[in-house]
């Protein structure tokens, strides 16, 4: 008896501590998922390895979501293997000052890997999944965007700028069976967030008392992203200990 095919699932930033989360629950549902890592493509490739050792179908892939051509030449030569039904905009980067210290670069990189690489990896799918009639997008947005954050005018930018622009793209896809929506995540666990909080500050501005996990986060992404979630879109939803 022939099975049928696996969806396929990409993540962008794949590789870091939330990606791989995002990956390995995806591959735990029965996708395909392409794990997308920028430079470090053997930390991409270690996640794809972690799925296959639990059972899991993956692979991974490389590119600058900032680089509209890189993005297209990849994604390109993926689609010839035909659509790619879930895309998790996950890819973003800090790069954190006071504005009025900020430069034009620190601002213009931030917003070109958030919301340009949002549209560069996600604008060629479109078409291909439109025409199978069922599809997910997700981005992972931030709580900044909700609140704002000092030191982070260009990260509250770009991710306040994917609400706009999936809640947009919610109307435009609705009708073909595709759902768009953002996660909004808090005070993650992680390297960053090791970083930049120690547990007592975490205590003071996070309701919970606690840092969420990047499984928290990535069970929410993982709903969005089933048979279940059909009618959810065009929404933002926080995962954040009841910070907003």
């Amino acid at each position: 008896m022939n099975q049928l095919p696996r969806k396929r699932a990409v993540v962008t930033g794949g590789s870091g501590d939330l990606g791989s989360a995002i990956c390995r629950q995806l591959a735990a549902d029965g996708l395909h998922v392409i794990v997308h890592a920028n430079r470090n493509r053997a930390r991409a490739d270690a996640v794809v390895d972690g799925i296959h050792s639990a059972g899991g179908s993956a692979e991974a892939v490389a590119f600058d979501v900032a680089d509209g051509a890189a993005a297209r030449t990849a994604l390109d030569a993926l689609l010839a293997d035909g659509p790619i039904q879930v895309v998790v905009n996950n890819a973003g980067i800090h790069d954190d000052a006071a504005m009025a210290g900020m430069t034009e670069l620190q601002w213009k990189r931030v917003i070109d890997v958030s919301l340009h690489g949002f549209f560069h990896v996600t604008q060629p799918l479109l078409l291909p999944m439109a025409r199978t009639r069922w599809g997910r997008i997700v981005s992972v947005s931030s709580v900044a965007a909700v609140l704002g954050n000092r030191g982070q005018t260009n990260y509250a930018a770009a991710k306040s700028a994917l609400h706009g622009a999936s809640k947009s793209l919610a109307r435009e896809m609705a009708s073909r069976g595709i759902t768009v929506n953002v996660v909004a995540p808090g005070v993650i666990a992680g390297d960053m967030t090791a970083q930049a909080f120690d547990e007592s500050q975490i205590k003071q501005i996070v309701p919970a008392g606690r840092a969420g996990t990047p499984d928290e986060v990535a069970a929410l992404v993982r709903f969005l992203c089933g048979a279940d979630a059909g009618y959810i879109t065009g929404q933002v939803i926080g995962v954040n200990g009841g910070m907003a």
